[in-house]
Parts: C-alpha cells; structure tokens; sequence
C-alpha cells in the first residue's frame, strides 16, 4: 500500500515536470509569458480575469488538453502544485488579495496562511521573482507602471510594501497656469505610489495595506505623507496609520509604517498591540555555521577603525555586536556589503555575520521557505523583507473589521 502511493507520488511529479517543459516557463521570460500562464493555473477555477485568461490561453496554444482540463477541473487536479512549492494557493479562500512590489512575497504569506488567495502579483526585480516562484508557484508580472490596471483582477484587499519617492508639483504648476483644475492624485504622477493610487480608482477594493520605511512622514518636510493621505482620501478611503516595531513577534527592532484603509467609512479599526513577550536572538541561530561567515581579520580590523573613527566625531555609525539574550538591530538590503549592523560574537575567532537562513527566521519566514538564489540576492531579498508574522496579525486586524 505504502509502495502504490509512492509511485502515485514520484508519477505525480513527473506528469508535473513534463508540463513545465512543455509550456517553457521560466522567471526570466521577459514577455511576461510565464506570469500570465502560472496567475491563469492558479485561479481558473475561480472568476480570474478575462484579458488574463486570453492572454495565458494564447500562450497554452501548444497544450490544449491543459487548457480544457483546468477549466473543468481546476488546476490542483491537472498541475499538481502542492508537488512543487511549498506553499501552494488555498483551494478554498475566505477572501481575495493582491500583491503589489511583492519582494519574495512576505505579505503573501501572512495573508494566505489567514485564508487569503493571492489573484494578481508584481515585482520587477528577477532574483526575487526567482524567489516567489520556487516558493508560490506563480511569477510575478514585472513593472508595475507597464501593468494596465483593467488586466488586475477585482479584489477584497490591495497589499503593497512600496518604495517612497519625492513628488514634483511641477505638473500641478503648469496645471494652475493652464487654468486646469486638479486633485492629489495629479501631485503622484511619476512616482510609484501612484501606481498604487491608479489601481486603487479603478478596481475599488474594499481595504488596502500599505508598508513603508517610518521616515516616510517626516519625509520632504511632511509634504510627501500629505500627499499620500489626502490622496487616498480623495480616492474614497477612511485612513489609519502608525508605526509599528518587529521586535514583539520576532528578536529584531524594526520600525516600519503602515497605513490601512476601507472604502467603507463605518469601519472601525484598531491595529494590533504588542502582546507578545520579545523573543531572544539565540532563537533565531544555527548550530554548526560554515566558517565562511566569519569577517576576516581585513574586514574586522577596517570595522572597528571605522567605528572608533566615528565615536570620536560624535557619531554612532559603527557595527553592532548583538547580545544573544536581546534583540538586533534592523536587517537591511545593504548587509550583503559587510554585515556590520548584526555581528554575531564568537569565541576565539572573530564576528560572523547571519546566515540566508537566520535572516529568514529574523523576518518570521518558517522553515519551509525555499530560498534559491546567492547569499548576496538573499541578503537582499530578506532585508527588503516585510516581518511576516507582524504583518500577520496586522491582517487578522483588517480581516476582523472588513467581517464586523
């Protein structure tokens, strides 16, 4: 018995592998062709969207066995992606989202393990498409600003993690002197937020999550946070912000802020409060750790010169030596350079820096998450990474006001 169900699994597999090279998707197609074939499997049992599905068809001409078989049946029974990724869309959701600067997919995560299934994705960046494919299944579209927003399926939430940029008023200028009249939304054009703003007027979902770095509202004097605000305003939504830090759901502080808003201006909303007891970074730390994540004497030597140099200008740039029983300093996109901002101590020999692994338990991923690519695109990847687990609970938040 145990035998038979083996080789229905090893056959499984196969028939899996076969149709992938059939179809030839790889991430790096530069058409989108992968995105629009593994977005129509993932959801042609549900509505999906009718310019993404001709256009996936299109792309399945040489496979129409496929096509009518996922249309009747559902892709979980012809490409069994539950045999290839490990975490695979959920057969049957409470609610539909989708994922905007998606990274390697930390807000898709948190929203799908809460019941969520995920019908649109973007990312430009090609390792962390790599990333999100080996571990969703789906390619992600690239450029957002190439996407036509009528192609994105309708959706209950909009998640995004967006980068902050200046806004030029040089438009509304020239609109003042034309005599046009114009609204928050012309102040964005020409940033990626507006993207955001274009997508949110067109499909109307019912609530959106937005993430970014905390200095956004300091950020150009406060000017650009206004603008932000009274665009989504303007756009219909009631809006809630504030700054929330990683420390009390993983060993690492990390202020980020998010802004959640509703179409529905009856919403009552309140996000998450610190409950959880700050874990200790031993947590997070492996045993037996290669030694090629020890600095070099070089590199230890340059740090130390260069924070003594600092101390004694006034300053508080340097590396940080982490306490195993306390928390770390902030993971970023940067620590592929020289790990300096979390150095692990050792006994007899120099700092090390973390692992691609310890940096994914210091974003909350688990240990399922594949990861694919370099150190150095990990680095990236998870210090460009949202805390899993806070935007976890920040979306049992969302969830429980969009059903009260």
């Amino acid at each position: 018995m145990k035998l038979r169900k083996q080789s229905r699994n090893v056959a499984t597999k196969l028939k899996y592998r076969k149709v992938r090279e059939a179809l030839q998707v790889s991430p790096r197609d530069k058409d989108d062709r992968s995105a629009y074939i593994t977005h129509f499997l993932q959801n042609a049992e549900s509505s999906g969207n009718p310019r993404l599905k001709e256009k996936a068809v299109s792309y399945l001409r040489d496979a129409p066995d496929l096509i009518l078989s996922v249309a009747e049946r559902g892709h979980q029974y012809v490409v069994p992606i539950t045999w290839d990724v490990p975490f695979p869309p959920v057969p049957k959701s409470k609610f539909t989202f989708i994922d905007l600067f998606a990274g390697i997919g930390g807000f898709r995560l948190a929203f799908q393990k809460l019941g969520g299934r995920c019908v649109f994705s973007s990312e430009w960046d090609t390792f962390a498409k790599i990333t999100y494919e080996m571990n969703f299944g789906e390619v992600p579209f690239g450029d957002i600003r190439l996407i036509d927003e009528q192609e994105i399926p309708d959706h209950e939430i909009l998640l995004a993690g967006f980068p902050c940029q200046p806004f030029s008023i040089a438009g509304v200028s020239k609109k003042n002197s034309l005599g046009r009249s114009h609204g928050f939304l012309d102040m964005t054009q020409g940033t990626l937020f507006f993207d955001i703003a274009r997508i949110l007027r067109a499909r109307k979902p019912a609530a959106f999550v937005l993430e970014n770095v905390k200095n956004l509202k300091s950020h150009d004097k406060g000017k650009t946070f206004e603008i932000i605000l009274k665009t989504l305003e303007e756009l219909g939504y009631k809006v809630f912000n504030k700054i929330l830090d990683s420390q009390y759901y993983v060993p690492q502080h990390r202020e980020r802020i998010f802004l959640v808003g509703f179409l529905d201006h009856t919403v009552e909303f309140e996000f998450p409060e610190p409950s959880r007891t700050p874990q200790h970074f031993s947590s997070i730390m492996e045993a037996n750790v290669d030694s090629k994540y020890t600095l070099t004497d070089h590199l230890w030597l340059y740090l130390q010169r260069y924070a003594e140099k600092h101390k004694a200008k006034g300053n508080g740039f340097g590396y940080g030596l982490v306490d195993t029983d306390g928390i770390s300093r902030t993971l970023s996109a940067r620590y592929h350079k020289d790990g300096s901002e979390i150095l692990i101590p050792q006994k007899s020999c120099n700092p090390r820096r973390l692992t691609p692994r310890e940096c994914a338990r210091l974003q909350g991923y688990p240990e399922t998450f594949k990861i694919p690519v370099s150190d150095t695109q990990a680095y990236r990847q998870f210090g460009n990474s949202v805390t899993t687990t806070l935007i976890e609970e920040l979306g049992r938040c969302v969830i429980r006001s969009l059903r009260q």
